[in-house]
């Protein structure tokens, strides 16, 4: 079993069951497979039980099939389907036991209490009868359903498959990588000054951090925090943006750096963070496009606070509605993938993906490449990105468009300091302390 992790905030009384019920209400949907963690922020929750609201549904949703096989070896019979907020409650109370700092009669009481508060009374003696017996026989029932590897490694069957056949050596330790929370990493918008400098203010706040070993802009905090007490956060002296994801402003670099003004396009840009990190560093004239509108005004209200400008496009990048004519000196593709790179940001993916996303998700990345290629500028540069460790949607992918692609060729440095050889690109898998995982691939197009 992991390290137990802290999460401050139990209350007793009503608060207690109040937060375990919020909990239960927005992990439902997720375990049906009809829902995700991204509205967390929609339900009431009082300011001083948010970190344990968040606590519980992302461990509980990083467990989920330990906590349902021990479910279903504690229950006499399933809940009904109509039952699914007491379901929830359950595997809560379950996690509240195994993984989190909270005192028994909390994890079990409060827990079986807030069946109340969904209108389930009926509820409460089973999950008190349930929850105590996974106290007296924790040992046993743990290593009764950790006998399968799905379980024990956090997994879906399907899931460590398709990583054992990517990565033969490497595989278990993405698992583990995926299982435990990322770090809380920053990047140090150098308009304001440089991560050494920024460094000195975090100290001065009495937050703890250390450099990034790849991202020249990147710090890695000691232990996360609320934004708001990041020194100038505010005021757009620094963001929150995973290492790996901060290299895509290093990989471009050289081809924007000489070249004021280079007119850029960042497909699929939403939420925004490489938009404005891009920004940050080079005289860019930049058009941003997403599908997504609600994500789209999160990149708007993204470069507002740190008070930088772009073109903003609501448009489809596998075609060309949106598009002036006037071509690219260079292309951001951050291709929409499986997201298998950041499952320890959002455990839902576990549960969400389904195996035949991965073959619809490749095909969406061919159309968008094959696109986006006539758009780039003779001697211009594409970076295709994606937070997946998956073949099929990496180095499979570019290595098939290079085939297929007469005037495209290879530009990736080969004296990286991080990551692996991918084909033509570079592979960053999840590391548990550091970044997360990613792919990156920098093509040029030879002039006519």
């Amino acid at each position: 079993m992991s390290q137990k992790t802290q999460a401050r905030g139990a209350k007793t009384g009503d608060n207690g069951l109040a937060v375990r019920a919020a909990a239960a209400r927005a992990l439902a949907p997720v375990i049906a497979g009809k829902g995700s963690l991204a509205g967390l922020d929609d339900h009431q929750v009082v300011a001083r039980d948010r970190a344990l609201f968040k606590a519980l549904c992302y461990g509980a949703c990083r467990a989920l099939p330990r906590l349902e096989a021990l479910a279903n070896t504690l229950l006499a019979k399933p809940f009904k389907a109509r039952d699914a907020d007491v379901q929830a409650l359950l595997l809560l109370g379950i996690y509240q036991q195994l993984y989190l700092r909270i005192p028994a009669h909390a994890a079990v009481g409060e827990t079986a209490g807030a069946a109340r508060l969904l209108g389930k009374e009926w509820a409460t003696r089973v999950l008190n009868g349930c929850l105590r017996r996974l106290q007296r026989e924790s040992a046993e029932l743990q290593a009764e359903v950790d006998r399968d590897p799905a379980v024990a490694l956090l997994h879906p069957k399907w899931w460590l498959k398709i990583l054992r056949q990517a990565w033969p050596d490497d595989w278990q330790a993405i698992c583990e990588a995926n299982n435990l929370a990322g770090p809380m990493t920053l990047r140090v918008n150098r308009r304001h000054g440089d991560r050494e400098m920024y460094l000195d203010r975090l100290d001065s706040a009495g937050l703890q951090a250390r450099l990034c070993l790849h991202a020249p802009d990147g710090l890695t905090l000691e232990t996360p925090c609320d934004v708001e007490t990041l020194p100038g956060f505010a005021e757009g002296h620094v963001s929150i943006q995973d290492e790996a994801a901060q290299l895509a402003a290093v990989l471009l670099g050289p081809s924007l750096a000489p070249r004021p003004g280079a007119r850029v396009l960042d497909a699929c840009c939403a939420p925004g963070g490489k938009t404005a990190h891009l920004l940050e560093l080079f005289d860019l004239d930049l058009q941003a496009v997403d599908s997504d509108d609600v994500r789209l005004a999160r990149v708007e209200d993204t470069l507002s606070r740190l008070g930088l400008e772009a073109t903003l496009a609501a448009g489809d990048a596998t075609l060309r509605d949106w598009w002036d004519g006037t071509p690219f000196d260079a292309i951001l593709l951050d291709a929409p993938c499986s997201g298998s790179g950041v499952i320890r940001r959002h455990p839902d993916i576990k549960r969400l993906r389904r195996p035949s996303d991965i073959t619809k998700l490749a095909e969406l990345q061919a159309r968008l490449l094959d696109n986006l290629w006539p758009l780039l500028a003779p001697g211009g540069t594409l970076l295709y990105a994606t937070c997946s460790v998956l073949p099929a949607e990496n180095a499979e992918q570019i290595d098939a468009f290079l085939a297929r692609t007469p005037d495209a060729e290879v530009t990736m440095p080969a004296d990286l300091g991080w990551g692996r050889a991918a084909g033509a690109g570079r592979q960053l898998l999840p590391e548990p302390d550091s970044h997360d995982g990613f792919f990156y691939a920098r093509l040029g197009k030879r002039p006519a």
